[in-house]
């Protein structure tokens, strides 16, 4: 028998409230998330909720993701990572290592395969898994109870279906060695993290997330970081759209890029010009990207590239 399942993870304005989620059917489905994380961070835990919650079920699992940062970190670059100490080809760290080493030992001894389906487009489990996500990260923002589903039958803990907790007695119950560890918040992984970024340090790290291989493979995450009205002029001269650079970036196979940040500018107050440098195994590049604020969230209006002599 094979067990299909969707999972899909949602963050508001990214970072911010998140919320994951799996989803098989009414009966078996479940959900968490936390008061501050990412999308990507929000895929990872599905999946690895959804392993984690059949592990006592010997079937196949196919598990069906929009996000092809997970089903690439899975089949494309973990065994690299682990190799290099979970650093990436140019000795950086690996992104959300610690959820990525948790999914390492959930898929050992596991028959699965991964699935891309394109999110947004009324897949029925996947639109399933994105509401659920959603609801949770909607919940932390307003303060609301978690509604974290029924789980799997037989797991390590009986839900009630529906149950709902509020984010105070979810954090409780992950302190809990007899608490649901896969639906609950692991604060731990946030600790450390700055209580506020200015604006201009905000534009600096989305700049940074954009040219990440791992997220620019990843084209919802992408789409989410343009701004509709995006333009680019690229290394070679060309003038590209938002939907061109979409395609080429799912097509593309680029190396591995270090950048510098030369400084911002505020133009405006929800207008911002950051210049960069860029260093590849193709040279060094000079990077001129103006981010706009529009309803609370940065993205990048206008980008240039300019190879150096």
């Amino acid at each position: 028998m094979t067990i299909v399942a969707a999972a899909d993870g949602s963050a508001l304005s990214n970072p911010g409230p998140a919320g994951w989620a799996w989803y098989v059917d009414d009966d078996r489905w479940s959900a968490g998330g936390w008061p501050h994380g990412t999308n990507n961070m929000g895929e990872l835990m599905a999946v690895i909720d959804l392993l984690e919650s059949t592990a006592h079920v010997d079937d196949d699992l196919r598990i069906l993701c929009d996000s092809q940062y997970v089903i690439n970190s899975v089949t494309k670059w973990m065994p690299g990572w682990k190799r290099k100490g979970w650093r990436k080809a140019d000795g950086s760290p690996v992104l959300n290592r610690e959820l990525l080493e948790r999914l390492d030992r959930a898929l050992q001894g596991r028959r699965y395969t991964f699935e891309w389906v394109k999110g947004h487009a009324g897949h029925e489990l996947n639109e399933a898994a994105d509401v659920r996500a959603r609801a949770v990260a909607t919940a932390y923002r307003d303060g609301d109870a978690i509604p974290i589903g029924p789980g799997w039958p037989g797991g390590s803990v009986a839900a009630a279906p529906e149950r709902a907790v509020t984010p105070t007695a979810e954090a409780e119950a992950a302190a809990s060695a007899t608490a649901r560890e896969n639906a609950t918040v692991e604060f731990d992984l946030f600790d450390g993290l700055p209580a506020e970024e200015t604006d201009e340090e905000v534009v600096a790290r989305l700049e940074r997330e954009l040219i990440e291989p791992a997220v620019r493979s990843d084209s919802a995450r992408v789409a989410e970081l343009l701004h509709p009205d995006f333009e680019e002029i690229g290394r070679s001269g060309r003038l590209w759209g938002r939907d061109a650079i979409l395609q080429a970036l799912a097509d593309e196979d680029e190396p591995a890029a270090e950048l510098a940040v030369l400084g911002t500018e505020r133009i405006g107050s929800d207008t911002i010009l950051l210049t960069a440098r860029t260093v590849d195994a193709r040279g060094g590049s000079l990077r001129s990207s103006l981010w706009l604020r529009s309803g609370g969230r940065w993205r990048l209006r206008f980008h240039q590239g300019t190879p150096e002599a």
